[in-house]
This record gives C-alpha cells, sequence and structure tokens, in this order.
C-alpha cells in the first residue's frame, strides 16, 4: 500500500497529497500525458510529509515550462491572480471583461445613490433589460477566504441602490441582483447565506466547474501575469498602463515596446498569446 503524504495548503490546513490530483491539474493545462507522466515521476521522490503545496506547485511549474510554456501559462492561473495586487482594480476589470464576453453590457467603479448613502459598485453589469450589481473581493493571499459577514455587507448595499433605482421613473432598466466574486474562496455560510438571499456568487471554484477558473479557460480570458515570457516587473509596469488581459496585450503591442522590452521578446509574448488564446 502507498504511503499517505500530508500537505500543507495555503491556508494552513493539512490534506491528504494526491498525485492523481496534481496529473489532472496539469491535463487539465494542456500538457501531454507522457509530460504529464514524465512531471510526476520527477516530483514524486521530493514530496514528504508537510510539504506546501506552493513548493509542489513550483516543481511541477518549473518542469511543465521547460515541456511548453503555453500549458504552463494555464496552469499558473491561480498564482496569476494573485499576482494581478496589491490593488483590486484589475481584478474588477477582469471580471468586468469576463461578463461582458457573456453578453453583458459593463461599466467598472460605478458610484450609485442609496436610499442611505452613496456607494461604489466595482462592475455594474446590464443585460435585457437587467442591471446586476458586482462586488469584486479581490485577495492577494491564498490563506483568505470570504466569511459570511462579506455577503450580508453585500448584500445590505445592494438592498440600499435597489430601492433607489427600481423607483426611478428615469431608469428603464431593473437592478435585478447583487453578486459576489472573489478569486479565492467561500467558507459554507457564505454559500449558504447567498444561496438564501439570492445572492450569486462566483469564486476560483465556485460553482463547481462554472468558477472563476472555467470561465477564464474557456473564454481564454487570461490575465498578462500568466505570460511566462515577460518578467514580474514588465507585467505590473503593463498593468499599470492599464493592460490587464493578454488579448489587451496582443492588439496593443507597441506598449512593450514603451517600457524597454526588445523587439525580439516582443514577437515571443506575442507567439505566447497567440498559442495561449487561439487567436
Amino acid at each position: 500500500m502507498e504511503k499517505q503524504i500530508f500537505i500543507k495548503k495555503g491556508n494552513e490546513e493539512m490534506e491528504l497529497f494526491s498525485f492523481e490530483k496534481l496529473k489532472q491539474s496539469l491535463l487539465s493545462a494542456g500538457a501531454c500525458k507522457e509530460v504529464v507522466d514524465a512531471i510526476v515521476h520527477r516530483i514524486q521522490p521530493e514530496i514528504y510529509d508537510g510539504i506546501s503545496s506552493n513548493a509542489i506547485y513550483k516543481k511541477a511549474f518549473s518542469l511543465l515550462k521547460k515541456h511548453n510554456k503555453v500549458s504552463a501559462s494555464r496552469y499558473s492561473l491561480k498564482r496569476a491572480l494573485f499576482d494581478l495586487g496589491p490593488t483590486g482594480y484589475p481584478f474588477e476589470r477582469l471580471v468586468g471583461a469576463l461578463l461582458k464576453e457573456k453578453g453583458y453590457k459593463t461599466k467598472v467603479s460605478v458610484i450609485l445613490n442609496g436610499e442611505c448613502v452613496t456607494h461604489e459598485i466595482d462592475v455594474l453589469a446590464e443585460k435585457e433589460g437587467n442591471v446586476y450589481a458586482i462586488e469584486c473581493k479581490f485577495h492577494s493571499d491564498a490563506k483568505a477566504s470570504s466569511n459570511v459577514k462579506v455577503p450580508l455587507y453585500i448584500n445590505s448595499r445592494f438592498l440600499d441602490i435597489q430601492k433607489v433605482w427600481n423607483s426611478d421613473a428615469k431608469n428603464k432598466t431593473h437592478l435585478k441582483q447583487g453578486w459576489l466574486v472573489t478569486n479565492t474562496r467561500f467558507t459554507e455560510d457564505a454559500i449558504n447565506y447567498a444561496k438564501c438571499v439570492g445572492l450569486t456568487l462566483l469564486s476560483w471554484d465556485y460553482p463547481k466547474n462554472n468558477g472563476l477558473k472555467a470561465n477564464i479557460d474557456s473564454l481564454d480570458l487570461y490575465p498578462v501575469t500568466t505570460l511566462t515570457t515577460l518578467s514580474k516587473k514588465e507585467k505590473h509596469q503593463l498593468i499599470e498602463k492599464n493592460v490587464v488581459l493578454v488579448k489587451e496585450l496582443f492588439k496593443a503591442s507597441n506598449i512593450m515596446k514603451s517600457i524597454g522590452i526588445s523587439d525580439v521578446r516582443i514577437q515571443r509574448t506575442l507567439l505566447e498569446i497567440s498559442e495561449l488564446c487561439k487567436i
């Protein structure tokens, strides 16, 4: 019988390590079976009780990058979202772009009057006459999760602006629902409360098979922080110039030149983007 190994997750909890789970995450990033088997074979002797999930990720990412940079980009998505920080604005842009791809008209950072106070809404989305007020809860720490206090607060804000919006005769749309989006996870109480009051939740892996990861992968809406051909400093310089998505960078490659990236590296980056997003 294979020895059980427990690893330390980002939230400090211990979890039984599964080589099968590691294989599936590599396969879902687009690596072929032969490459996955080779990576797992190489890593296996280095896994021990108490090793962090981050250490395992770094080992796997480093090996995958040598075989296939595009698969490595996809595999790095969770970390790439953390790297969008320290402010939450790039994450709001990403959420807005995701909804736009799904047919919503979107605005980022909108000030709305409530019955009691004024609120800043991270993303306002409209589709088929209905409007959705979306709060984005960005965390740069993998240990962080959103507990029940967060949807309680978001729902009270939503109800405050809903009263004003839907009673204003000038509004031709209906403010239908509040949403809460995070790049980490929700506690069970947060999920149960949101279900009870009709608040839509979206996290890294919630709802199952339709969370942030699934949506970003299916729509090819990767942030620039996933790119393996650029340095961390260069990625943040691009974000400072309001370039958050790799698709945006593909259409405005001259921005790379403006921050001192050579023509050869620009071509390498464009090639990575075209393969990553199937452009």
